[in-house]
């Protein structure tokens, strides 16, 4: 069992809940605080051990390209101003892994960027990750899912308890009793069906097979291509997949104005340099 070398991140997405910000911009090029998403996401990444990042785009992505790699006016400019430490920075940016981009090709839904990546992961194990769900966690949980892999050799995806209310809006696992082994993943049932409270969310462990069974997958719910129907299938057919909760952490979604600015105040309220000044002013602030 070989060492998880590889991340496909899928980043393909338009933003439209963002317009107009995300006309020109990717909405995982919004900031939380000063690090953009995508950058939040890739350092989880690399703190696992992943080595080469793979971002399934389209023709409007380029600033995330831009990101990541050099700009060698901005060093220039930081290094004759004496800003040595902002010039790490920048640096650090575009040497944290080798990245690589491809744009995605297929019918609409989650499981095309497998596919459009799938000869640049063929017969290795990956993670899978969407571009615009953060964790916020002690240990990365990126690093808990590997070193999960590394021991039990098992495929996984991220789960989180969500409040019964809203089971509908996610997709919930079921369970085999008394496992975290997943029997199935129902998308948005009624309150009244759900099998549980756990709701999976963009973060995966995934291997050759779910790619040869993504290839001959139907379009499912809204006409999309669906990871999570292949997720089934694999199931179904024997193989064991566990739903994998974060520790010491949670999962903070930025695909709405709302929970993008939660984000962000989880974020900034943990910073030394501002989180202190941030609580007193929401303190005084509040009506």
């Amino acid at each position: 069992m070989s060492k998880i070398k590889k991340a496909v991140i899928a980043v393909a997405g338009s933003g439209t809940r963002f317009l107009p910000a995300t006309k020109t911009m990717p909405k995982e090029m919004l900031p939380i605080v000063d690090k953009p998403i995508i950058q939040l996401v890739v350092e989880e990444l690399v703190e696992a051990g992943i080595e080469d990042v793979i971002l399934v785009t389209k023709w409007d992505k380029k600033p995330l390209e831009d990101h990541f790699d050099h700009n060698w006016a901005l060093a220039n400019e930081l290094e004759k101003a004496g800003k040595t430490e902002k010039l790490k920075e920048v640096k650090k940016v575009a040497d944290m892994a080798n990245f690589i981009y491809i744009r995605q090709k297929g019918p609409y839904g989650n499981g095309t960027p497998v596919l459009s990546a799938a000869s640049l992961v063929e017969g290795e194990t990956f993670v899978y990750i969407w571009g615009d769900d953060l964790v916020k966690s002690r240990v990365p949980f990126a690093k808990q899912m590997v070193d999960d892999y590394d021991r039990d050799g098992n495929l996984m995806i991220g789960v989180q308890k969500v409040p019964k209310e809203e089971v509908d809006r996610y997709g919930i696992v079921k369970l085999r009793e008394g496992t975290m082994e997943i029997e199935d993943i129902i998308e948005k049932p009624a309150v009244e069906d759900a099998p549980s409270q756990l709701a999976d969310f963009g973060r995966m462990i995934l291997n050759q097979d779910i790619v040869d069974i993504l290839k001959s997958t139907p379009l499912g719910k809204g006409d999309e291509l669906w990871i999570v129907d292949a997720i089934r299938t694999y199931v179904r057919g024997g193989g064991t997949f566990l739903a994998r909760e974060v520790e010491d952490g949670e999962w903070l979604t930025t695909g709405d104005p709302f929970n993008y600015l939660k984000a962000i105040l989880k974020y900034a309220l943990d910073r030394e340099d501002i989180g202190g000044d941030l609580k007193e002013f929401i303190k005084s602030s509040i009506l």
